[in-house]
């Protein structure tokens, strides 16, 4: 028998008996993976005397590899040079699939068909491999209200990008970390082009003081909740931020020069200090010169005596 399509021939035999296993793999995107389909028992397999096919359940020829010529088969142009078979691997009855650079459009079910052709074909093996695909969300950015006043509506925006499935948003009141009312909510998620999503998500609430809340970004596939905190600014009424009225560079440096002005004056007022206490001290030792004079004086009063 000549093969001529595959996608054919797996019709004619889909009631062929077979063990089936169903498996469940998870994917990067960007990334590879391995798509496992393994023959128990450890046998060894003359290849010459098999068709091995990998199908997605569309059904769609992923790869297959024809004993009779010894060729490999892409039906769909998206996984040539992506999805490869070991020659060495499938002699030890190893008929997995390694997918490279996957991509969200890779998220399906994948089929591994081993058919015998020794006098009829016969399907000896089959797995069903489920790929799920994720993609980390970036850290979210969380933008807030600016010097909010007291009877205003605070408004907080939460975004994130390239990220895989589509994502849960979540608004969190972190004084005691309850879940904001969905109702004040608005999230928004795109599609970009890369096949990946975009989320922007609007939080609506009544001024309240010391408001505090968190932006949180959760990928099922991955498990994996990113979340950030939030605040507003303090209101204009303040003057304490230094940040609010930036030194310009002129006014650096007059400050500058008024300090080292400060230090000169400070200079001259210790050197005047420091010659006024000399002097004071060159008069003291004058007095003590005088003082044997004082003694003979006092000699001669008791010679008198």
């Amino acid at each position: 028998m000549r093969l001529r399509r595959p996608g054919l021939l797996l019709l004619l035999f889909v009631g062929l008996q077979a063990d089936i296993q169903k498996k469940e793999v998870q994917g990067i995107v960007g990334s590879s993976v391995e798509l496992s389909c393994i023959y128990p028992g450890g046998s060894s397999f003359d290849l010459n005397d098999f068709f091995i096919y990998w199908q997605t359940n569309e059904p769609q020829t992923v790869v297959a590899y024809l004993s009779e010529n010894s060729s490999w088969r892409h039906e769909d142009n998206r996984y040539q040079h992506r999805a490869q078979l070991s020659l060495d691997s499938m002699k030890r009855g190893n008929f997995s699939l390694h997918l490279y650079n996957i991509t969200p459009q890779d998220e399906q079910t994948y089929q591994c068909l081993v058919f015998s052709k020794p006098q009829e074909l016969k399907k000896v093996w089959e797995v069903d491999v489920i790929l799920h695909v994720a993609a980390n969300y970036s850290m979210p950015i969380v933008s807030t209200p600016i010097r909010p006043s007291q009877d205003e509506e605070l408004t907080f925006t939460c975004r994130s990008t390239n990220g895989y499935p589509r994502p849960n948003v979540y608004w969190i009141n972190q004084t005691d970390n309850s879940l904001l009312d969905k109702a004040l909510q608005n999230s928004t998620v795109s599609m970009n082009e890369q096949g990946l999503y975009d989320v922007v998500s609007t939080l609506r609430v009544q001024w309240a003081p010391n408001v505090n809340v968190q932006c949180c970004i959760e990928n099922v596939i991955l498990h994996q909740n990113l979340t950030v905190s939030s605040h507003p600014e303090p209101s204009s009424g303040t003057n304490d931020k230094i940040t609010d009225n930036p030194a310009t560079p002129r006014e650096k440096n007059m400050a500058v020069f008024i300090v080292f002005g400060i230090l000169g004056v400070m200079a001259v007022v210790v050197t005047i200090w420091l010659y006024k206490n000399r002097c004071s001290r060159g008069s003291y030792t004058g007095a003590q010169g005088a003082q044997p004079e004082l003694e003979l004086i006092g000699e001669h009063a008791e010679s008198h005596v």
